[in-house]
């Protein structure tokens, strides 16, 4: 079993950067592969980024997040986190962390196999 705890979300005024955390714990960090997903207030959860225990990452085919967020890892710390810059009134949503055993397709919600309970980030205008 994989527990999964996200942090580093808050209300922050449009334009600024935020970077969110995600500790895991039960398995060793190192064989897990990380995902970040969003859901906006009253929409469905959608897939963000992605970064593979050897390092290969994988972000949103999404105009509105194109080059503004950056995942990264850190197996010492066995930590994944999510970088976000210039944020928009857009990016308002609850912040999931999610991990997966195998390989698939990674921006799908059905291919991990733990997740966290989310972290909210509040961006205002």
């Amino acid at each position: 079993q994989v527990q999964l705890v996200e942090s580093g979300g808050g209300l922050v005024p449009a334009g600024t950067s935020l970077t969110l955390s995600c500790a895991a714990s039960g398995r060793t960090f190192s064989s897990l592969n990380m995902g970040w997903f969003r859901q906006p207030p009253g929409k469905e959860r959608e897939f963000v980024a992605y970064i593979s225990r050897s390092g290969r990452t994988n972000y949103a085919d999404s105009d509105s997040m194109k080059g503004r967020f950056s995942i990264s890892r850190d197996n010492a710390k066995d930590t994944v986190y999510l970088q976000m810059n210039n944020l928009k009134p857009e990016d308002t949503a609850l912040y999931y962390c999610a991990a997966a055993l195998g390989l698939g397709t990674n921006t799908l919600v059905a291919f991990y196999d733990y997740w966290g309970q989310g972290t909210l980030v509040t961006v205002s205008s």
